[in-house]
């Protein structure tokens, strides 16, 4: 049976896109963007040498940063692979590199305690049974070349099956399985799910898989319905948003997901993408995906020679030292089940803990709706266990009796700065019931 029980305690995990697109520089996209022919990618591939890739290294900067898990694209859109496949011979052991960078990057994260997690792309723009010319995405569509092709879809598909195998079976145990993408006319069935699926399970029987045998970054997919699909998968995957609302079934239950964010606006490298996301803002929406039940998948996109670029390193480093004095109100939490609320806070919430989230500077001291002052054992500054106290007397508790204030300075009616001005997180401990 799935594991659902340490992705939701994780609540935080690194995403890695590396591939031949890289060379490019130009983002995951860009062969199907700028429609690039087969024999500017022949030149990536015979020239791929990622001299600096070190997973050791990503491993302990994810570590550092409070990442609890990681996912590598073991194969994207492009079809190159970087694990040793018997399938083909457009993977990273046939280039310049010479290695298996899948295998690397397993046992590397294994080591530091992290879980695993593999990406692959249902897509191919390689494999010559991929259909083409009429295909939305690939590169060639529309192409002379492909004008009339004779591709054997069941053969890709046995391609795939196998690659997806061997993936589960050489690899030890595989925590999570991220699969990429369905759209119109391939999805579901068409992968033949179902099979897929039941493989995927019988060789790997605690692994967790996405929802993108049906779904993409924007369709969720049957999780969301009282009658998913037998491929549904068992978390939803949404990517460059984050849902406004926990996502539930129509019988309100709660269900499992994952929103997917680069640190810059690309998730493959981008050479000139310096529109790079602050850790404060990092941080918000890892606290706001928890306090709605999900997970969050943080992107690095590693150069041409495998670095991880500096300024997402420094902003995961930035996280790193919130994570240390506040992972308490990330790790095993998730939506509260009382509606605590107070402008520019989240909550979130295990057992009869509620650790406020304040991202913006109250005016004076700190109103909360749907808590009584009776209902607090104490408040704590989470990063530092200073108390924090609950007002019982003054205008404020005078004038709104329907809240509850919390003081934020030692000093009475002042108004003291946040510790912590993109998320300081004060502890409420609940009496018990």
């Amino acid at each position: 049976m799935a594991d659902h029980k340490w992705f939701t305690d994780a609540r935080f995990g690194m995403f890695i896109h590396f591939g031949l697109y890289s060379i490019a520089a130009r983002g995951e996209w860009f062969a199907s963007i700028e429609q690039v022919p087969p024999e500017k990618y022949r030149d990536y591939f015979e020239t791929f040498f990622p001299v600096y890739y070190d997973p050791a290294s990503y491993a302990r900067i994810a570590k550092q940063a409070g990442m609890k898990y990681a996912v590598l694209t073991a194969k994207h859109h492009e079809g190159f692979c970087l694990f040793d496949s018997v399938y083909t011979d457009y993977k990273s052991v046939n280039t310049p590199i010479g290695r298996d960078l899948v295998r690397e990057y397993v046992d590397a994260f294994r080591k530091e305690g992290l879980r695993v997690g593999i990406y692959y792309s249902l897509v191919d723009w390689h494999h010559p049974d991929y259909p083409a010319f009429h295909d939305p995405f690939h590169p060639l569509r529309g192409s002379k070349a492909r004008e009339n092709e004779t591709c054997d879809f069941n053969r890709y598909l046995d391609y795939m099956h196998g690659q997806v195998r061997e993936l589960c079976t050489n690899y030890g145990k595989i925590d999570l399985f991220w699969f990429d993408f369905s759209y119109e006319g391939h999805s579901g069935a068409h992968w033949r799910a179902k099979e897929l699926t039941e493989m995927v399970r019988s060789l790997q029987p605690d692994i967790l898989i996405n929802s993108r045998l049906e779904a993409s970054g924007g369709n969720l997919g049957s999780l969301l319905t009282n009658s998913p699909t037998p491929w549904a998968g068992d978390f939803i995957t949404p990517e460059q948003i984050i849902p406004p609302a926990p996502l539930k079934t129509p019988g309100n239950l709660s269900v499992c997901w994952e929103a997917c964010q680069t640190l810059n606006n690309s998730f493959g490298y981008t050479a000139d993408d310096h529109d790079y996301k602050d850790a404060g803002t990092c941080i918000q929406q890892l606290a706001d995906c928890v306090s709605k039940g999900g997970n969050y998948l943080l992107n690095v996109g590693p150069d041409a020679n495998g670095s991880i670029p500096p300024r997402a390193v420094e902003t995961l480093q930035e996280i790193g030292k919130w994570m240390k004095y506040n992972n308490e109100s990330i790790y095993g939490c998730g939506e509260s089940p009382l509606k605590v609320s107070a402008f520019g806070c989240r909550t979130t919430s295990k057992e009869n803990i509620i650790y406020l989230h304040v991202m913006q500077q109250p005016v004076g001291p700190l109103p909360l709706s749907g808590i009584r002052p009776e209902d607090i054992h104490y408040a704590r500054m989470l990063s530092t266990g200073a108390e924090v106290e609950i007002l019982t007397s003054g205008w404020a508790v005078d004038n709104y009796p329907d809240y509850t204030f919390l003081s934020l300075s030692s000093r009475a009616n002042e108004t003291q700065l946040l510790p912590d001005s993109a998320d300081t997180v004060i502890k409420l401990v609940l009496k018990e019931r």
